[in-house]
């Protein structure tokens, strides 16, 4: 299963838990959840989605990673956002239990987007045991 993200910045982040959880399975008592971006500029990470955190992490990854003067740059200017992409890292993988999944409190899967706008697919597999 995959669904596509919509991002509106160049570096953003999109609270895609809802998207995630509804590609469980019905019937699937336990097991776990990956989901994987399927692209070079745009990574999945777990964390919490309060809005000031998440800006704190754009700006983190600003920080961490100048928006110039990399060599790949000459090529399409965009540097700083497959590195950046790398940091966070394409997937993440979540326990299913009970058929849900098996998040903290606090815990949201989050997009980050970093070379955006644009659109992005998301693919979500499953596996694990099924209800009798």
């Amino acid at each position: 299963m995959s669904f596509a993200v919509t991002t509106e910045s160049r570096l953003t982040t999109v609270d895609v838990t809802d998207r995630i959880a509804a590609a469980v399975p019905d019937g699937l008592e336990a097991g776990i959840c990956t989901a994987f971006v399927q692209h070079t500029t745009a990574g999945l990470v777990v964390q919490e989605a309060e809005p000031r955190l998440r800006g704190d992490f754009e700006s983190f990854l600003r920080d961490v990673v100048p928006d110039e003067g990399h060599a790949h740059d000459e090529l399409d200017g965009n540097a700083d956002s497959h590195l950046r992409a790398s940091l966070v890292g394409p997937d993440v993988t979540v326990p299913v239990a009970d058929g849900e999944l098996a998040l903290g409190t606090w815990q949201s899967v989050l997009l980050v987007e970093c070379d955006g706008p644009r659109t992005r697919t998301v693919s979500v597999t499953t596996v694990g045991e099924n209800r009798p």
